[in-house]
């Protein structure tokens, strides 16, 4: 019987192709009108770039996405306090992929419909509820717009990748809230200008109250020999601070965020100046939500931000969803769509994401712009005069060993879905 899935994003959509992979029926349910392109740039690591290959999908990837060459850690100063190389130069046998969210939802949805169907990708249903029936689950759905129902679906399990404002969570846990906003606010946007480093480095630079992180998402220039660099401020608010809550999204404003940045004109880059050039900015909360102790409700599961919303600090929400849709995959493989493959798929997951959650609030890898900022605001000559080697190398492999990238782990793993000749791989 059909899987159904809640929510039209990257994981709703890893988790459709997985499922029509292994010849389970998916059907995916998206609450806007249309699925369109949008948001800005995203890094998908080598574990998940990984997942998507084993969907056929590297060559479409290659065509869009920078493969991020290294990142670098920078003071408020622009002076290098750490870098690693990333991807294929790391040792991976996959890349780590920069590329523009919408960019990335277009590949997977264009595979969804060419593999799955049209039919089968149903917009303006808008989850309105669910009842388990004798062999699976009944979902209903409305249209948000209108508030008109459209009608029912029957499935065999219902798996919900409705992102942080999950209206399945809300409904398992109605006394949760919104989510939880720590005081930062984050502008982002996307600026038309050149290549910086290597052309293929994705930096962070400053400290936990005021950080800059950029890369580029194009791999070709423009006509002007100018690249699309994604970047995000990100400032820690005074606890005075009045931010209107209900604005998740909304256009940002420079002058408000830009004279914190005047002054870090680097001679590698320019930061107030990507900033001044960017046609659209957008303000965000920094928000993620305490982790659960349940994920899977008899038929019904939660999967990426639904699940674990955490905060984007080492380029790992859409990275964790596409690892949930495969790890989902693989249980159903094993135990059929039943509920014994929803607690398998949480057994696994809940734990490693509820770590990495806790991580990111901590600042994840990025504590070490922290250290060097409260051992030497005004500055230094060599970062080894500030922090010492062991401890920069123990904060980098300390992250990928919750996240799970660590390359010889990760390289000598067999895949999460190892598909048998009733299962043929993707391809196209």
């Amino acid at each position: 019987m059909t899987v159904l899935i809640a929510g039209g994003g990257i994981g709703g959509l890893t988790l459709a192709l997985s499922l029509h992979q292994i010849g389970v029926p998916a059907r995916v349910f998206e609450s806007v009108p249309e699925l369109r392109p949008l948001g800005v740039g995203i890094n998908v690591l080598p574990h998940a770039v990984r997942e998507l290959i084993e969907l056929g999908l590297h060559d479409r990837l290659d065509a869009h996405a920078v493969r991020t060459k290294e990142l670098a850690y920078f003071s408020k100063h622009g002076k290098p306090i750490w870098s690693e190389p990333r991807g294929i130069e790391a040792g991976y046998k996959w890349p780590q992929f920069s590329i523009h969210r919408g960019t990335l939802q277009q590949i997977l949805l264009d595979a969804a419909i060419e593999r799955l169907g049209k039919e089968n990708i149903l917009t303006s249903h808008h989850l309105s509820g669910w009842t388990e029936t004798e062999n699976g689950v009944r979902a209903e759905f409305i249209d948000k717009a209108t508030g008109k129902s459209q009608g029912h679906h029957d499935g065999a399990l219902l798996i919900a990748a409705d992102g942080i404002h999950s209206a399945v969570r809300e409904k398992l846990y109605p006394g949760e809230g919104p989510p939880i906003w720590n005081g930062r606010i984050l502008w982002r946007g996307i600026t038309d200008s050149d290549a910086f480093l290597s052309g293929r480095t994705m930096i962070m630079a400053g400290h936990e109250i005021l950080k800059f992180v950029c890369y580029p998402i194009s791999k070709q220039a423009d006509s002007a020999g100018k690249f699309r660099i994604n970047w995000v401020a990100e400032r820690h608010m005074p606890p005075t601070y009045q931010w209107r809550r209900e604005d998740y999204n909304r256009t940002a404003k420079l002058e408000e965020f830009l004279p914190w940045f005047k002054d870090w004109k680097f001679d590698w880059l320019d930061v107030p100046g990507l900033i001044e050039k960017c046609p659209h900015a957008y303000e965000y909360p920094l928000v993620d939500r305490d982790p659960v102790a349940q994920w899977t409700f008899g038929r019904v599961t939660l999967m990426g931000d639904a699940a674990h919303p955490m905060y984007p600090i080492g380029s790992n929400g859409a990275s964790q969803a596409i690892l949930d849709a495969r790890v989902i995959t693989r249980e159903i493989l094993a135990n059929g769509a039943t509920n014994a493959a929803l607690v398998a798929y949480e057994a696994e997951r809940r734990p490693a994401t509820t770590d990495l959650v806790m991580l990111n609030r901590r600042n994840g890898p990025e504590q070490v712009m922290q250290m060097v900022e409260e051992r030497a605001p005004d500055g230094y000559d060599v970062v080894t005069d500030v922090l010492s080697l062991q401890e920069l190398e123990d904060i980098a492999a300390n992250y990928k060993r919750v996240a799970g990238f660590q390359v010889e782990g990760l390289n000598a793993k067999p895949p999460i879905v190892q598909l048998t000749q009733e299962a043929p791989r993707a391809t196209g």
